[in-house]
């Protein structure tokens, strides 16, 4: 999810990491866009219309609320101003909440967060770092209320520096860390689930509850599905393929319908390194390269941990990038790691259930020039009997999404002895085809696109949104009338609509869909090819587009990561409507504090308490532990910025945005 998780002297290559590590782009979604609406409608009059029309849905003449007073859009907050600053803003009538924050103790015996002395086993039992995706899970199990829960949080990756004093700022201060530190961190990555409670309208989290558990760098999870036991997973800690120690880069994620939460490995590349990686004559030499994995790791942990060293432990980073799921309300469960759903650098896997009770999963890979895809399983799930479901995702048909130029979408399938994925090309088996889903989307024509990050339906209309971040590496030739920046740099949305979309028969398991675009991110009047509803004010235009979530309205949510140093703002959270005459009228919200990316926006059922997830405060450069840009949210001499959890209320108890 985050646009540049190490800072600029960490970066080795134009291939590493977030770079271009497709060798083979073909046609990017830029070139394709340009076919599909044409240079003169986009700059001409009808811009607005040509773009965001993408198909009606029925009844989309008409607002799916009450318009606000002096404008077309259905939300009701006063919009705030543009700013970078040391702390956070939100709309006025609305009420900012700490509930938990980087290193608060969570498991019974957890000691208390002391700055700079993070160790190992505190680290184990407190809240982690870098918190991205939230999910909620009403208690008690099968409620649906929503001022009682669980609390499903993702730990991303850690900024060494800002962790513990004496270390420079970047890579420099990462591949610093001593083995203590290391191990600090990797205790540090993985999910906190904890039980969370709201009370005479404040929300606080139930320390030492039950349900509340760490899953870390070192928890052991079972792998499942068609890449279990083979060759490609077995190390010389678990000859048999079938069991992994830990979760990392955990990053966006989402949930299933029968209440377990998926979690999504992300930017796995970076956690692996050693003089090996450059051994051309090394068999996992052009996978290693396909997924950004070099010689020089982000942090230190090839140094003091053997299985992070490809020349000790090769098929180590086989065993990441894959989506994981879990039951919330079973602290004892294991977390299975669901191989049919493919690996690569995944943002995120929201659900869709389809006309015909199957369960369909969208995931996006996070990288520029890389594709989305899409797992449909073999058979409905069982809304009566929940243990019927627990094996559900490892069987089914992952497929890839290549856009065309007429708004057509076809999901091409991945699936071993179909096309061209034999044999002859490297698939011996459906394992190959998962732990090489990159290269398998590649051969079959997949569409590639600028760092696909979440992919998510919106239940009240059915159609699918794609945010598409940013592709800074798009050179001159590949400019076009969609993004007509030699460095694309702001990001766009794509909307799905699968046959049946506004209507109770919604087909998201259908081979053909139609596309369109939302909005075209930037400054309008500055950033050419922008485009937004013709009413966005000045403060409502916004850059660089991560996550999304809808209200129980079907409005859209967005989160933002890359505004800092693409816009010049700080990142925040956006809401528009996504039908009637405000649709893609995007409105500002809240906005972090500088260094900070705004994460997994998730809304309690009774849409009163939108949950944010801030990440990284701090982040900037030369940011340190002793002299940090800010000290969010304690802002006490001494404490480091601590990404957290926040809860937005608005005063009155109303729901948000009305």
């Amino acid at each position: 999810m985050h646009t540049a998780p190490i800072p600029e002297d960490a970066k080795i290559d134009a291939s590493e990491e977030l770079g271009t590590s497709n060798p083979d782009p073909r046609r990017p979604i830029g070139e394709i866009i340009e076919a599909r609406y044409g240079r003169r409608a986009l700059f001409g009059a009808g811009a607005a219309a040509a773009a965001l029309a993408a198909g009606a849905l029925p009844g989309e003449a008409e607002a799916q609320g009450v318009p606000r007073a002096g404008g077309p859009s259905t939300l009701s907050f006063p919009e705030i101003r543009h700013q970078l600053a040391q702390t956070e803003a939100v709309a006025e009538g609305y009420e900012v909440q700490t509930v938990i924050r980087w290193g608060d103790p969570i498991l019974a015996d957890a000691p208390d967060f002391v700055p700079g002395r993070s160790t190992p086993d505190a680290q184990a039992k407190q809240f982690g770092y870098n918190n991205d995706y939230l999910d909620f899970f009403p208690l008690p199990q099968g409620n649906s209320g929503s001022d009682h829960g669980l609390l499903a949080v993702n730990h991303e990756y850690t900024n060494t520096a800002l962790m513990w004093p004496g270390l420079p700022s970047g890579r420099t201060g990462s591949v610093r860390a001593s083995a203590e530190q290391a191990k600090t961190e990797l205790l540090a990555h993985g999910m906190s689930i904890v039980e969370i409670r709201k009370q005479n309208g404040r929300w606080s989290y139930v320390k030492e509850s039950r349900f509340n558990r760490r899953i870390t760098g070192e928890t052991p999870i079972r792998v499942s599905g068609p890449a279990a036991g083979h060759e490609k997973l077995k190390t010389n800690a678990d000859p048999t393929g079938l069991r992994v120690l830990g979760t990392l880069n955990n990053c966006a994620g989402g949930n299933t319908p029968w209440g377990t939460v998926l979690t999504a490995e992300e930017n796995f590349n970076g956690y692996f390194g050693g003089a090996e990686a450059a051994n051309q004559q090394n068999p996992q030499h052009a996978a290693w390269r396909r997924y950004g994995i070099t010689q020089n790791a982000w942090y230190s942990w090839p140094q003091h941990m053997e299985r992070f060293d490809l020349g000790k432990e090769p098929n180590e980073p086989n065993r990441f990038g894959w989506v994981v799921e879990f039951d919330p309300y079973d602290p004892t469960s294991e977390p299975v790691k669901r191989t049919a759903l493919g690996r690569f650098k995944h943002e995120g896997c929201h659900h869709a259930v389809s006309k015909d009770g199957r369960v369909v999963i969208y995931m996006g890979d996070d990288e520029r020039f890389e594709f989305v895809y899409r797992f449909v399983t073999a058979r409905p799930f069982d809304r009566q009997n929940r243990a019927a479901n627990r094996d559900l995702l490892d069987e089914g048909t992952l497929s890839v999404a290549k856009l065309s130029d007429d708004g057509k979408v076809e999901w091409l399938d991945l699936v071993h002895g179909q096309g061209p994925l034999t044999e002859a090309n490297g698939f011996r088996n459906q394992g190959d085809v998962v732990i090489n889903a990159r290269q398998a989307a590649s051969l079959l024509g997949a569409t590639p696109m600028d760092r696909p990050e979440d992919v998510e339906p919106n239940k009240t209309t059915g159609r699918v949104y794609v945010i598409l971040t940013n592709n800074d590496r798009r050179t001159a030739q590949q400019v076009n009338a969609a993004n007509p920046r030699a460095r694309n740099t702001q990001g766009h949305v794509v909307e799905i609509i699968p046959p049946g979309a506004g209507t109770a028969e919604v087909d998201h398991a259908a081979k053909e869909m139609r596309w369109g675009l939302f909005l075209v991110a930037g400054a309008p009047g500055i950033d050419a090819g922008a485009q937004y509803h013709r009413a966005t004010s000045p403060n409502g235009w916004l850059s660089c587009p991560d996550n999304c979530a809808f209200d129980s309205k079907g409005r859209i949510w967005i989160a933002t990561d890359g505004a800092p140093s693409a816009a010049g703002v700080a990142d925040g959270l956006y809401a528009a409507d996504t039908t009637g005459r405000g649709r893609a009228l995007t409105r500002l919200f809240y906005q972090a504090p500088t260094g900070a990316e705004v994460c997994g926006p998730l809304f309690t059922p009774d849409d009163r308490t939108i949950f944010l997830a801030i990440q990284h405060p701090g982040e900037d450069s030369g940011s340190t532990f002793e002299r940090p840009s800010t000290r969010w949210p304690d802002f006490a001499e001494g404490v480091p910025p601590r990404p957290s959890v926040i809860a937005i209320v608005k005063k009155d108890g109303g729901p948000i945005g009305d």
